[in-house]
């Protein structure tokens, strides 16, 4: 158990420059907070306990400003940056190594009892208010761009940017703006 709280603590001051000491991080960084919160309601859930974990996960929720439901899976030396506004559904997936900043949110678009949240998988990073909506996959490695809206799966190794989310680089989608300054030579 230790050892993967310190685990966490490495993650945080490996993936935040701001972070200044392990003192620090454990003390003050929410996302921190809500990932440990998360294991025990997890733990409790699994173990039928559901009452006692949402409601461990409510109260985090109030004090952190990250909403996790108990049932969902999350993988090891997850950071989630600031914190406030994540919303992680029930049947979301997020594998290792995985950072989230602000207001992302995993949700889902069916009211069915079935996988209706994203899988999340191993390295990606997901911007600042992003919403990956759906059964869908966001692959390794891939990136989602601040603000995006994400309705269909992203490859691995890919960045996403958009309304609806689109790939960009050197094979996405050309600038929808570009220079006129410089397009007039």
């Amino acid at each position: 158990m230790f050892d993967r709280l310190k685990a966490d603590i490495r993650t945080a001051l490996t993936k935040d420059p701001a972070a200044t000491s392990a003192v620090e991080v454990a003390l003050t960084y929410p996302g921190l907070h809500a990932i440990w919160a998360y294991r025990i309601a997890h733990w409790l859930w699994t173990n039928d306990r559901r009452l006692l974990a949402r409601l461990i996960s409510h109260v985090t929720r109030f004090l952190t400003g990250v909403e996790i439901h108990p049932a969902a899976e999350i993988g090891e030396r997850v950071f989630i940056d600031h914190g406030m506004g994540i919303v992680i559904g029930e049947t979301a997936e997020i594998g290792d190594d995985v950072l989230l900043y602000h207001g992302v949110t995993l949700g889902g678009t069916s009211m069915r009892r079935e996988k209706r949240h994203p899988t999340v998988e191993d390295g990606a990073t997901v911007g600042a208010d992003a919403s990956i909506m759906g059964p869908i996959t966001v692959g390794e490695n891939a990136s989602v761009g601040a603000g995006a809206v994400v309705v269909d799966d992203v490859a691995p190794e890919t960045t996403v940017v958009g309304n609806p989310a689109e790939p960009v680089g050197a094979a996405g989608i050309a600038s929808p703006n570009p220079d006129p300054i410089i397009a007039d030579g």
